[in-house]
């Protein structure tokens, strides 16, 4: 079994929110607790509605965040700041919006040379040019690209050249943060396949951060789902889509659209309004918008257990309440 290149514990990530002139400072917990490992070939998708941290989640992997609490480390060594520097050759992300992340002012060329002149100062221009070009080439773009500036590409071209440039450096680990959700859905799958095959022949490790559990169906070889902040069900992939524990879990997958439009589906609508991550109530967090609460829910938070497949539930899929 191939090691993990990257292994998390119990990180956290608090921001202390002011309250104005006579208010008092609150504590934001975005990410609470959560614990993962990243192996070489393999992706680990982290799901969630929005505000549940897992952007945040993904800066504090891709060291553009310190974590509050937990550790992080890499090929078995602690992730320190004053070691992001050099670290960070093995780490790089990709972000959704990929003019967003692409200097409009420099020509495609030298921002893929850009990592290298910072972090590979042996390298001659020749050499930096040859990687570059042959970068292009592996995201499926031609030579004559080099020259051209951001806005003369699709949204897909300029997702491809940002995947280039994260690949610059030789990572071990890639953060993808929603890649495709600013694309076409005509563009989504060639990038979605893309990625796959760069994996392949890269053995690259994703952290792959989507709210879109139609794609994650199709990358993903693990999965985290997150509720404020917190991990509430981890697994493969395909025991987390074939059998749900958490009931919060089971309510996203019955909003997921499915290939087969006649097959007998039970769509699961959550009442209530998603707490305030400044203000996350006693007990479970779910406990407020969950059909199957029961007393203990709001006196306890509950432990993500059950080994390879488990959720953060007192009363599971499968098991009624009172059992």
């Amino acid at each position: 079994m191939t090691d993990p290149v990257m292994q998390a514990r119990a990180l956290e990530r608090h921001y202390n929110v002011g309250g104005g002139l006579f208010g008092k400072t609150r504590v934001l917990r975005a990410v609470g607790g959560v614990d993962f490992d990243l192996t070489p070939g393999k992706t680990l998708a982290v799901v969630g509605e929005s505000g549940c941290g897992k952007s945040t989640l993904a800066r504090m992997v891709a060291m553009i965040e310190e974590p509050t609490e937990g550790t992080l480390s890499l090929d078995g060594k602690p992730v320190l700041p004053e070691d992001w520097a050099d670290l960070r050759k093995s780490v790089q992300i990709v972000f959704q919006d990929p003019y967003g992340s692409l200097n409009p002012r420099q020509r495609i060329g030298a921002i893929l040379e850009e990592p290298l002149i910072i972090n590979r100062k042996e390298m001659s221009k020749q050499d930096r040019q040859d990687k570059g070009r042959e970068m292009l080439r592996l995201v499926g773009l031609r030579p004559e690209h080099y020259d051209r500036y951001p806005h003369m590409f699709s949204g897909g071209q300029r997702q491809r050249i940002a995947i280039a440039r994260a690949l610059m450096l030789d990572p071990k680990v890639v953060v993808l943060d929603e890649p495709v959700s600013a694309l076409d859905l005509s563009i989504q799958s060639s990038i979605l396949n893309l990625l796959r095959e760069l994996q392949d022949r890269l053995h690259l490790a994703y952290l792959f951060i989507s709210h879109d559990l139609s794609v994650v169906r199709h990358v993903a070889d693990d999965l985290i789902v997150m509720y404020l902040g917190r991990a509430i069900e981890k697994g493969p992939k395909a025991d987390v889509f074939a059998n749900p524990l958490h009931p919060y879990t089971k309510a996203l997958l019955s909003a997921t659209p499915r290939t087969t439009p006649n097959a007998a589906k039970e769509r699961i609508k959550l009442i209530g309004e998603l707490p305030s991550p400044m203000a996350i109530p006693d007990g479970c967090p779910f406990a407020p918008r969950c059909w199957k609460v029961q007393p203990d829910c709001r006196a306890k938070v509950p432990a993500l257990s059950g080994g390879a497949h488990g959720a953060a539930c007192f009363y599971p899929e499968g098991e009624a309440a009172g059992d």
